[in-house]
């Protein structure tokens, strides 16, 4: 869920399911940069035996298990200290053999076991996805699927059309499908049993709100349709077809898909926290398992990242034919060429000239990332078992992965700009509010999107853009610089921003645009006006309503007398009532959403609540509107000296707090009833 959850929630719904490799960077998390660790951000501090020179002209350290190693630990111990993570496991591969593979800190506080690397198990998160492609492509190569044929061919039940275009699976492999975020049965606590995967699908299909191959847009919901497809067309259960056919070529002994785990590897589990100073938390089981169910250690994935990196083979074993695997790296979704696209189930991540390829993934406290060099045989994967202080587990992996790139395969960063003429009409021509196409469109959790997650992008006095919701690993505000007609590059740093044309202006960054973009918001929802608009209606309408007793209060203790008489004494107790009805109402939302995420109450616990605040919602906030519009009648048509005109001014206020609250609650969907989300 991407940000909101985390904006929403304090970062409790960080999950790589709803949350992929952007979470990384979400603009919510806002911990001490790990970078700050002396050996960790500044590559020199480490002594190297060996340096090689780039082709950028720059000097690398030799991508040695010494120098790994020795680099590895001096970032890794004192960021897991400083975020307060319990645990994790670091894979380096190289060459079709594992370079470095470590555990840091512990898999469990309570008995300080360490982490084994061979042995202990980590949850990957949405990195599982990448063995959900992976037997998309088997089949694929088999002809017994198709990438661009309907999937209803393969279900059992019917996703409509949408504008006519059916969902293929190369949609869903590449995240354009265009389906909205689903929130409902994500995860869950154990013991809670896993959901049948038909069950799942049948039961929380996301409504579709881009037309397919145009607009990327992450979704779990379609990586299972994908694992569900397998699971037909192979007449193999998912959890069996994903063992025999990729697990067991690659001997990955210490891997499973299977909710709960297998009897053999629950003592090899690690427990999972929020941060490392409070008890560990309940093994979690997720709703939507192919697209993030998986436990393995560090090793077994060192086979994964090893076969992968060698066209599908593995000692001798191949998972996937040369081609087929080639296929699966290269086939790109280009959006804007200059920025990294997405591929078929992996994701671009190129830098510094290199060619990267990878996945990211999180549960609510398991935090990973996968990394493939593809041209230079090297893998790096990164598992933790906490979310850290400050959700410090995103920003803790990127700085890994960027530092990792940035030691080993460095190149300069070219800081050309276009000519001012040509850098105004750019920027001028994005500025506005943005929205990430990942989210909740047509359901009650449309207003936490909205309200939340808007990016405003505006040129600065610098003479650059700056864009609040694009954050770097200090929580600061991310300016870019126009380098080239509609593209842009960090200030300090080398994300980029690109802009294209599609119905309206878009804009993608390299760290998302292979999954999502940002879509412009309409004058009618920005949360540029209706954000204040909407807090300052709730405040109007408490306050009215909570000074009513407190007003009777003052005039008993005072002898004072209420002057008004028929019609008009109506009128004000009817106010002040609708008045205190309509702002609990309205508070009571993000209040309740607030709590189920909190929680993780997204299993339909909460449904009666939400159904009862749907039909108060229906009935209180037009029926207030009606009282304050026959208010403000009554007010005004009052002679001055019974009805000030301080009371005349209020009346407008109700009645223009009304109207917000009518108008949020048609856009945003929570006048209607609807029990999706």
């Amino acid at each position: 869920m991407r940000t909101l959850l985390k904006r929403g929630c304090g970062a409790l719904l960080a999950i790589g399911l709803v949350l992929p490799a952007a979470a990384q960077q979400a603009p919510s998390l806002a911990p001490t940069p790990p970078a700050s660790a002396p050996a960790a951000a500044n590559p020199q501090a480490v002594a190297s035996p060996a340096a090689v020179a780039t082709p950028g002209g720059a000097v690398a350290p030799e991508l040695s298990q010494q120098n790994v190693e020795t680099w590895l630990d001096g970032f890794m111990h004192y960021a897991l200290a400083r975020a307060e993570i319990a645990g994790a496991v670091v894979v380096v591969v190289k060459d079709g053999q594992v370079l470095v593979q470590k555990g840091y800190g512990t898999s469990d506080v309570a008995t300080f076991a360490p982490v084994d690397p061979q042995t202990t198990l980590f949850r990957p998160g949405s990195v599982s996805k990448l063995f959900t492609w992976t037997a998309v492509m088997q089949l694929l190569e088999q002809g017994r699927v198709d990438l661009d044929r309907d999937v209803n061919t393969y279900l059992d039940f019917t996703i409509p059309p949408y504008q006519g275009k059916p969902v293929t699976l190369r949609n869903l492999m590449t995240h354009t499908a265009g389906f909205q975020e689903t929130t409902k049965d994500l995860i869950f606590e154990a013991p809670h049993p896993e959901p049948a995967m038909d069950m799942y699908l049948k039961q929380n299909m996301p409504d579709r709100i881009f037309p397919p191959g145009k607009i990327p847009s992450y979704s779990n919901y379609g990586a299972t349709l994908a694992g569900y497809i397998v699971q037909r067309v192979s007449g193999e259960k998912f959890d069996d077809y994903i063992e025999r056919h990729i697990f067991a070529p690659l001997d990955m002994k210490y891997a499973t898909f299977r909710q709960p785990l297998p009897a053999a590897l629950q003592p090899l589990m690690s427990q999972g926290y929020d941060v490392a100073g409070e008890p560990a938390k309940p093994f979690e089981v997720v709703g939507p398992a192919p697209a993030g169910s998986s436990s393995m250690s560090g090793n077994d994935m060192a086979h994964f990242m090893i076969a992968q990196l060698q066209d599908g083979a593995y000692q001798g074993q191949r998972i996937l034919k040369a081609e087929t695997a080639q296929m699966m790296h290269s086939t790109a979704l280009n959006n804007i060429p200059p920025l990294n696209s997405m591929l078929l189930g992996f994701y671009q991540m190129n830098r510094n000239g290199h060619r990267i390829i990878g996945h990211a993934g999180d549960t609510q406290w398991f935090h990973s990332e996968l990394t493939l060099f593809l041209d230079d045989h090297v893998g790096f994967f990164i598992s933790m078992n906490s979310l850290g202080v400050d959700a410090a587990a995103g920003p803790l992996r990127v700085a890994l992965r960027e530092q990792f790139a940035d030691r080993y395969f460095p190149a300069p960063v070219p800081r050309t700009k276009q000519d001012a003429a040509a850098t105004r009409a750019d920027d001028a021509r994005i500025a506005g509010t943005y929205l990430s196409s990942r989210r909740e469109e047509t359901t009650f959790f449309s207003l936490l999107y909205y309200m939340l997650e808007g990016t405003a992008v505006a040129p600065n006095a610098s003479g650059e853009i700056a864009a609040d919701g694009l954050k770097n690993l200090a929580s600061q505000p991310q300016a870019f610089n126009s380098v080239a007609p509609l593209l842009w590059r960090a200030a300090n740093g080398k994300m980029r921003l690109g802009a294209t044309q599609y119905d309206d202006s878009l804009i993608w960054t390299d760290d998302e645009s292979p999954y999502e973009v940002y879509t412009p918001v309409p004058w009618f929802k920005s949360p540029v006006w209706l954000k204040p608009a909407l807090i300052a209606s709730v405040m109007s309408l408490l306050l009215t309503g909570f000074f009513w007793p407190v007003t009777a209060l003052f005039r008993r203790r005072y002898s004072g007398v209420l002057s008004l008489r028929g019609v008009e004494l109506v009128s004000y107790r009817l106010t002040k009532v609708a008045a205190l009805l309509d702002g609990l109402v309205m508070a009571a939302w993000p209040v309740v959403v607030a709590i189920m995420l909190k929680t993780f109450a997204l299993n339909g616990s909460f449904d009666p609540v939400i159904l009862s605040l749907h039909w108060l919602t229906i009935v209180i906030f037009p029926l207030a509107l009606l009282i304050f519009v026959w208010n403000a009648w009554v007010v005004w048509t009052t002679r001055v000296g019974l009805r000030g005109a301080f009371a005349r001014i209020w009346s407008l206020v109700l009645v223009a707090s009304g109207v917000v609250l009518v108008w949020s609650g048609s856009l945003f969907h929570l006048i209607g009833i609807g029990l999706s989300y």
